[in-house]
């Protein structure tokens, strides 16, 4: 299958900038001192922990601040200060929610649970009303919650979705980089093969936590490189396989067909594998990323989520809903560029970050 790996990659790409590439498929091997030369060119800065750099949560409150004040702060607007609710004002909320990308299935379940508790008199004021919408969405945030556990097998094998310009293979890098730091061997794949330059993106990330990457050249079969990936995988002892998939896929047809031959292969090579498929979406495209969950959920056999870019949206109110409508676990959520910025999804955190003025 003609296996390759990342060694000397940077050399082989500037000799193909500069025209002069060779027609062998073995990559030139370059020195230690060339290789952190050339790969300097291609890192994006890492933005290291420092002593006076906030706690996790501070960043959480900070990369949330839009989606607080678009979504918390006209519900404070609404409520805060009336003496009694009614069903004029629970029907302003429920505009609120939905224009937040609470999603319309997630808002009537809200409201109509909220109306409830009204009839119970137990909103008797803005103040309440607040309190009982956090409490209600942490309770659809918990209730599909739990960590992923890649202790759970001997060689656990993530399987990554996603469209393209989500985040995804950042995504891997930065789950590469954190499993690899606490002691776990692990090995990417790079089945994305129709994407330009995905393979080099991802071997960058690769480099920066002493990860080797699986690939072949670009346009190859995505199901020969999992396959490569997986004997290397099994034969090297690693803890953790990561698969990179494309994201270019422009049927649901050929997103089936696709998932299911990469899926055959891995559970051919690694009986019950994978382990889980993680689809990762960019909490910014609001129900565009709604319409991604079903789509991967039915085709993908999608079993977790990682949702990006909280930071840079003002509707983060997605997070509740593609939890809640599809019953799925968020794992992560980033809030930030730098690695320590893409974090264990807390509902508590979360929610207590979003009502937190």
């Amino acid at each position: 299958m003609g296996l390759q790996e990342n060694k000397g990659f940077f050399r082989g790409l500037i000799d193909k900038i500069s025209g002069t590439e060779s027609t062998s498929t073995d990559i030139p091997q370059t020195s230690p001192e060339a290789s952190v030369q050339e790969s300097a060119l291609y890192q994006e800065p890492i933005v290291q922990e420092t002593a006076t750099k906030p706690g996790f949560f501070e960043r959480l409150k900070s990369g949330l601040k839009k989606t607080r004040d678009g979504l918390v702060g006209r519900i404070d607007a609404l409520v805060l200060g009336k003496k009694a609710i009614d069903a004029d004002a629970l029907e302003e909320l429920e505009e609120i929610l939905i224009t937040s990308d609470i999603g319309v299935k997630t808002t009537v379940e809200l409201i109509r649970t909220l109306e409830q508790r009204l009839g119970r008199n137990e909103l008797k004021d803005g103040e309440a009303l607040r309190a009982a919408l956090k409490e209600e969405i942490l309770s659809r945030l918990i209730a599909h919650h739990h960590p992923l556990d890649i202790g759970s097998q001997k060689l656990f094998v993530l399987l990554v979705i996603g469209v393209n310009g989500v985040g995804k293979t950042t995504t891997i890098g930065k789950l590469a980089s954190r499993f690899s730091a606490s002691g776990s061997k692990v090995l990417l794949a790079a089945a994305d093969t129709f994407r330009a330059a995905a393979a080099e993106q991802l071997i960058v990330w690769g480099s920066r936590s002493g990860v080797d990457v699986i690939r072949h050249k670009e346009g190859a079969d995505p199901s020969a490189v999992v396959f490569d990936a997986c004997k290397a995988a099994v034969a090297r002892d690693v803890d953790v396989l990561i698969i990179d998939t494309a994201g270019r896929l422009h049927t649901k047809v050929n997103l089936m067909e696709e998932m299911k031959k990469i899926r055959r292969v891995i559970d051919r090579e690694i009986p019950g594998a994978p382990h889980e498929t993680l689809l990762v979406l960019d909490a910014a495209t609001g129900q565009n990323a709604l319409s991604q969950a079903r789509l991967f959920k039915e085709a993908a056999g999608v079993t977790g989520l990682a949702l990006t870019k909280l930071d840079g949206t003002a509707k983060g109110g997605i997070v509740v809903a593609v939890s809640h409508e599809f019953a799925l676990p968020v794992r992560f959520i980033g809030v930030g560029e730098s690695i320590e910025d893409l974090r264990d999804f807390d509902p508590q955190e979360f929610t207590d970050a979003l009502f937190q003025a």
